[in-house]
């Protein structure tokens, strides 16, 4: 049994779909130690899948406790309550918003370029000091169609006039639907940390373009600076089976399930 953390989030959403034998955890709103031990306990599941965060990078910027307290606190409770269990959590590719060298970056290329990821990357490290055989996910931006949040999928749909993204801006994107199906392949991992999603050699304005024109969209793609690359390599996953669709690929397949082509 799979214990799921954010079960009504954009991502929890998805894998509670998918996975079948996953249970969602209450609300973790001001939880203490002791509650998450007695959560964990009373749900006699096996493994424990987090992805409830603060994941608002601007959000992170303006309460930093607030962060933290999402963003590692709780991590934190979980991982000393599940001995014997397996962990997955999810972290993010912004822990790699800082870096200045050219990608796509490996696991052990790593700078935080702000609140958000640095919580990330802390969260990261001492989950793993406490239980090695923890799997961090940094997922990418994952989009889907989905009403409830904004996500790449949902800008380029809606938008009425223009988009802007960067011809020097690198970036994986990720079908969620694919995140939540490698659920199975992830469980299996052995313990550390893994870039987790899509992988691409086309710029985002490269993506977009193409995207646009798939969807027979009528609207304006402007280039614009790029801020930083989050832009990674997902060797590590694929040994072990866990694959995904190229960004282009992905988009495509998207498009087709919900019927946007």
């Amino acid at each position: 049994m799979i214990l799921l953390t954010g079960a009504n989030g954009f991502v929890g959403h998805k894998i509670m779909e998918i996975c079948r034998d996953a249970v969602a955890a209450p609300s973790l709103r001001n939880v203490t130690q002791e509650n998450v031990k007695r959560m964990i306990e009373e749900s006699d599941a096996d493994v424990i899948i987090h992805t409830a965060a603060i994941s608002d990078i601007g959000a992170c910027q303006a309460d930093p406790d607030a962060s933290y307290y999402a963003n590692v606190q709780i991590p934190l409770f979980i991982a000393k309550a599940s001995k014997g269990r397996k962990l997955i959590c999810f972290s993010s590719d912004q822990v790699y918003s800082g870096c200045s060298e050219e990608g796509p970056y490996p696991e052990d290329i790593v700078k935080p370029g702000n609140i958000y990821a640095e919580h990330k990357l802390e969260m990261e490290q001492r989950l793993l000091e406490i239980d090695p055989s923890a799997v961090m996910l940094r997922a990418e931006w994952m989009y889907d169609f989905y009403l409830k949040k904004p996500n790449y999928l949902m800008n380029i749909i809606t938008a009425k006039e223009t988009v802007a993204f960067s011809s020097r801006q690198f970036r994986g994107i990720t079908y969620l639907k694919e995140a939540a199906e490698n659920m199975e392949k992830v469980i299996t991992l052995p313990g550390g940390v893994y870039n987790f999603g899509s992988e691409t050699t086309k710029s985002m304005y490269e993506i977009t373009r193409e995207f646009i024109d798939l969807l027979g969209k009528k609207v304006k793609l402007e280039d614009i600076p790029a801020r930083h690359n989050l832009w990674m390599n997902c060797d590590r996953a694929k040994k072990y089976g866990v694959k995904f669709s190229t960004v282009t690929d992905g988009l495509t397949k998207c498009a087709v399930d919900n019927h946007l082509i």
